[in-house]
């Protein structure tokens, strides 16, 4: 056991973080080599799914929100112009085509409707019934398509050894082994909203100090993106805005970068461990995001030992109060639907480590 008062924990982490960061980009370079595969197999059979490109560097398809669960966004095409929906109206329709007597509940925090009258060019096969329903392009029925296109894409490829259906969930999900062993894989179809900001998204606020205004303004302009992850509503991500706020954290020479490295090993080996934890990596960033813009200076990022701390009560009083806003749409709480005892047994051994900070790494 060593002290956070020694120094030690900079040094003992951020070598786990180095070891971390060899271990995911080797696992990261196989598995974009078998979406790569999949997902162009798909695109020759459907149009309207694109291929995950392959990347050499970093592939903003893949996001790993844990050692074995990554999230791996599929592009979707045929679809450009967007605009808001310029009026609300009621759904009383079905999956199965159907009506129903009261109208479908309104979408909440990060969902919204989508029409493919709000895009000024659509593909004709945006117009069928195998993921239109009176207009609306309807998440449940592309994930549809998309799943058989999945399964059929892993025969054609031969892959029935490598990579196989999790048919008990709600989305499109795969495992596939790797040189380190099984991994799970969520594949989500993703429509790229480039240039346009949601209106959702109520960013930056008029008081905060950080990121300034011109790399907030930049940010936006990366636009956001619209998952089919749902039954009705479509669910909006902004992977691509948050990664450039990630690139850019340190600019000032700060260690907020080492610090997220540091809660995140931590998270994984000791806070929150396993296969499908109850808190990702994606949860972690929201708590850096509010923390570097409730201490916006430099000062504040100077040293590592009081940052990281700074984040880990951060990180606790969310847990705690099962409470995560999302940095961008703000009535979104990330952690709404968690299992409240995985996120309670959380909260205790980060309460246990606030109360005598000392790294217990395995």
């Amino acid at each position: 056991m060593r002290s956070l008062t020694e120094g030690n924990l900079a040094d003992c982490l951020l070598n786990k973080v180095d070891l971390r960061r060899q271990w995911i980009s080797q696992m990261v370079e196989e598995v974009q080599k078998v979406v790569h595969h999949l997902t162009t197999e798909i695109s020759h059979q459907d149009i309207r799914f694109q291929a995950v490109p392959y990347s050499d560097t970093y592939n903003e398809n893949i996001k790993v929100l844990a050692p074995t669960q990554f999230l791996v966004t599929v592009p979707l095409r045929g679809l450009a112009g967007y605009r808001e929906a310029r009026q609300q109206r009621w759904r009383y329709y079905t999956l199965q085509g159907g009506r129903l007597p009261c109208p479908l509940r309104d979408p909440e925090g990060l969902q919204q409707w989508l029409e493919v009258e709000q895009f000024l060019k659509s593909l004709w096969q945006w117009h069928e019934a195998d993921v239109n329903i009176e207009g609306d392009i309807v998440p449940a029925r592309v994930l549809q398509v998309f799943r058989k296109l999945v399964e059929n894409a892993i025969e054609t490829c031969h892959l029935p050894g490598k990579v196989s259906m999790l048919m008990d969930r709600p989305t499109v999900r795969v495992a596939m082994e790797t040189f380190t062993g099984p991994v799970e894989l969520e594949l989500i179809p993703s429509l790229e909203i480039p240039t346009s900001w949601s209106k959702k998204a109520r960013w930056p606020s008029c008081l905060r100090r950080w990121p300034s205004a011109e790399r907030a303004q930049c940010i936006k302009s990366f636009g956001f993106n619209l998952l089919a992850c749902s039954n009705y509503h479509w669910q909006l991500s902004f992977l691509r805005a948050e990664q450039v706020l990630l690139e850019q954290l340190d600019e000032d020479g700060g260690c907020r970068r080492r610090c997220f490295q540091a809660l995140r090993q931590m998270k994984e080996d000791v806070w929150c461990p396993g296969k499908t934890p109850v808190i990702t990596s994606h949860h972690l960033q929201m708590v850096l995001f509010w923390t570097c813009e409730k201490y916006p200076h430099p000062k504040d990022w100077r040293v590592f030992s009081k940052a990281f701390l700074r984040l880990v009560r951060k990180l606790h009083k969310c847990v705690s109060q099962h409470l995560l806003k999302h940095y961008f749409v703000r009535k979104s709480n990330l952690l709404r639907y968690a299992n409240s005892s995985e996120l309670d047994a959380v909260a205790q051994k980060l309460a246990f480590f606030l109360k005598n900070p000392e790294i217990t790494l395995p």
